[in-house]
């Protein structure tokens, strides 16, 4: 139950947070794109079986790559694409710190 509350916490309420202290004039476009940063779960639909309750997904699910995660930090220097790579690391971070409860 910690883990479950520790990882959606980490994925809804957190990125509130991120998004109204940091993006204040903005902050619900910022909190829409945290929100849809969770479409990359999709690849989740690749593996079998498809949820594992211990899998790691970092370097596991394609998006979950190390080699998408160095993409989503190179879109940390494009300004069109820095909220939403901000929002995809963020996630990744989310998911690994799965890996260690």
């Amino acid at each position: 139950m910690l883990k479950f509350t520790i990882h959606y916490s980490l994925h809804f309420i957190v990125p509130l947070i991120i998004a109204f202290l940091f993006f204040r004039d903005r902050w619900k476009t910022v909190y829409l794109i945290f929100l849809f940063s969770i479409i990359v779960d999709l690849d989740h639909l690749l593996a079998n079986p498809i949820f594992k309750e211990n899998r790691c997904s970092i370097n596991f699910h394609p998006l979950h790559s190390y080699i998408a995660i160095g993409f989503y930090f190179l879109g940390l220097f494009f300004k069109k694409t820095r909220i939403l790579c901000v929002a995809l690391l963020f996630h990744m971070l989310t998911d690994s710190i799965d890996c260690y409860l």
